[in-house]
């Protein structure tokens, strides 16, 4: 199965699995940190059901929400009706958007699912105007090898320093790296004794 396969599996049931993985009080902190001002547009990048989508729409941004998953921009339709969202199937190392079209892109726990992290970040800086921001929420690095086949992870988190040399080499600025305070959490679904709890980090920076 393949990594956009599995999302569309999921996708029907995304909304209760997150909730085992991550607090809403996750999605708060992100949209603080982010600083944002209304009535400007946001990139959310690997949407999934709207999880940071909804978050941004509470403040009135315009949000153009991007996942590969058409079951889970289907979903996110569904919960977000009449809302202001434009709705983008693509991949997130090929953004199907403008360059400096956006004033924010978010990235929630979207980075390890991707093949190579450094263009993922190359391209949502592409698409970010001047001054704009790039907010990224992920895992830290850790050893729990069983999210590679359960969820399809291709990066077991990250190193926060290697965060911080990409953000770098895409010519971001004002670089900030903090710990949000939650963790990640799953169980494997084939082996009862093991259970991830994985810290996760903001990141952030400036064009």
């Amino acid at each position: 199965m393949s990594n956009k396969d599995y999302f569309n599996d999921v996708a029907y049931n995304w909304d209760n699995l997150r909730r085992t993985f991550f607090s809403d009080s996750l999605r708060e902190k992100i949209v603080k940190i982010a600083g944002l001002e209304k009535n400007k547009i946001a990139a959310d990048i690997g949407a999934g059901t709207g999880f940071i989508t909804e978050g941004l729409l509470r403040h009135n941004l315009r949000v153009i929400a991007v996942d590969q998953s058409k079951a889970m921009i289907s979903v996110m339709k569904k919960k977000l009706l009449d809302s202001e969202v434009d709705y983008v199937i693509g991949e997130g190392e090929n953004l199907p958007l403008k360059s400096e079209s956006v004033d924010y892109v978010f990235a929630n726990m979207y980075l390890h699912h991707t093949e190579n992290p450094s263009i993922a970040i190359e391209e949502m800086v592409r698409i970010i105007r001047r001054g704009g921001k790039l907010i990224i929420s992920d895992l830290d690095e850790h050893g729990y090898e069983f999210l590679r086949i359960e969820q399809h992870d291709r990066w077991l988190g990250f190193r926060r320093n290697d965060i911080k040399n990409w953000l770098e080499s895409a010519k971001l600025k004002n670089i900030n790296i903090i710990c949000a305070n939650e963790n990640c959490c799953s169980k494997s679904n084939t082996a009862e004794d093991q259970f991830a709890s994985i810290s996760i980090f903001i990141a952030t920076g400036v064009k």
